[in-house]
């Protein structure tokens, strides 16, 4: 029995092992990109010597489902006026999902600065669907001007480079769907340091992971995608009964379509900082919703990566109960646990590095017992359980 315990930690610390130097090798090949002006004038002069007409700058939609985020969207709404894209470029289209609070008093307020209010009660009466967040974007898309699509979320910000930095680089490369960094605004309260410690893991290996082409991952708090391809893909249809999945699942039949046309923009000037969870309950909800897609994967590629990752920390706890019992189990357990951070870290240490989050790495090895045991609640829960979100409940 013992043996046995052993080879299977041998087996599956391996193969997480070579997964985390695969992520790391190709979040690290993965190009930084210049900012936008150094770009801007570089791709100007090629075009005036090889003798081509410059296109005019696309128009771009952002839109905003908001559901009771009266206590965010001013903030956010700021980040969007203060844009360094020229203001008759893009148009924000905020969509109040029956909100019970101010939000939609707050965003009124904004009218005079392109800012547009949709109230999803005039389209779609609350009645118990699970997908609300994939039709405020569906019926916005449908009212949007903009050629290219920008998805965020209302507790969020983005720097005043953001759309500057998307118009180039999707001028310049045309992408499908463009996949952007998220960082997490976190103080010094334990859990929010978690959280961004948790989200970094997420966001090097969905760099990686779409540089690389191997499967899809993406967040909806920082998306960009052209209109003629959300069309093409048929939008939302046959994803739209399930409550997550507005970025990966949306992402992949995308992908279907164009292949080559998935970019990862990695770029500082494109980093959207939004709010961590303020309380447990909270936090296992979000988590909760994001796995309870896990399973509705087109994309059979990242269902082996997650099923990996989650048989990997359910081994953990295994060979920690079992040490519990015996005492020779307790050194392998031990030293499970110690490659797993190290592995861990080794794959963090550059992805913190471009996030300038290295600071909180100290926390990454205290925070470890947390992660094993959220990750299989979370899991679990997300398949075979429900959970509460934005004041309703999901199935």
């Amino acid at each position: 029995m013992q043996q046995a315990l052993i080879i299977i930690s041998i087996l599956l610390f391996s193969l997480y092992l070579l997964l985390l130097i695969y992520y790391r090798q190709a979040w690290n090949a993965l190009p930084n990109l210049q900012p936008y002006p150094e770009r801007s004038r570089r791709a100007t002069s090629n075009l005036i010597l090889s003798g081509v007409e410059r296109q005019p700058p696309p128009r771009i939609t952002i839109i905003i489902p908001a559901r009771n985020e009266a206590q965010n969207i001013k903030a956010c709404l700021d980040s969007m006026i203060s844009q360094s894209y020229s203001k008759d470029l893009f148009e924000v289209l905020v969509v109040d999902d029956h909100s019970t609070d101010k939000t939609a008093e707050i965003v009124k307020g904004f009218s005079t600065q392109n800012i547009k209010l949709i109230a999803l009660k005039d389209f779609i009466p609350d009645i118990g669907l699970n997908a609300y967040k994939k039709k405020a974007i569906e019926i916005a898309i449908q009212q949007s001007s903009g050629e290219l699509i920008v998805t965020t979320d209302a507790d969020c910000i983005a720097p005043a480079t953001w759309l500057q930095t998307i118009a180039g680089y999707y001028e310049e490369n045309r992408p499908a769907f463009i996949v952007m960094p998220v960082s997490y605004n976190c103080s010094n309260n334990f859990l929010e340091i978690f959280q961004a410690l948790d989200f970094m893991v997420l966001q090097g290996i969905t760099g990686a992971a779409v540089y690389k082409k191997k499967h899809s991952m993406c967040n909806g708090a920082n998306l960009a995608y052209s209109k003629k391809a959300f069309n093409e893909a048929g939008g939302f249809k046959d994803i739209d009964d399930i409550a997550s999945g507005d970025d990966m699942l949306l992402m992949h039949k995308i992908y279907k379509l164009y292949p080559d046309g998935i970019k990862f923009l990695k770029s500082k000037e494109v980093i959207v900082q939004t709010q961590p969870m303020h309380s447990w309950k909270d936090f296992f909800n979000q988590r909760i919703r994001w796995a309870s897609k896990a399973d509705k994967y087109d994309d059979k590629r990242i269902f082996a990566v997650l099923l990996l990752v989650y048989l990997f920390n359910c081994w953990c706890l295994v060979m920690g109960i079992a040490a519990l019992f015996n005492g020779a189990i307790g050194y392998w357990f031990i030293g499970l646990l110690i490659g797993k951070i190290t592995v861990e870290l080794f794959f963090l240490y550059p992805v913190a590095g471009f996030f300038n989050k290295q600071s909180i790495l100290w926390w990454f090895p205290l925070a470890q017992p947390f992660h094993i045991v959220y990750t299989i609640i979370a899991g679990w829960l997300g398949k075979f359980g429900n959970y509460n979100w934005k004041g309703r409940k999901v199935n």
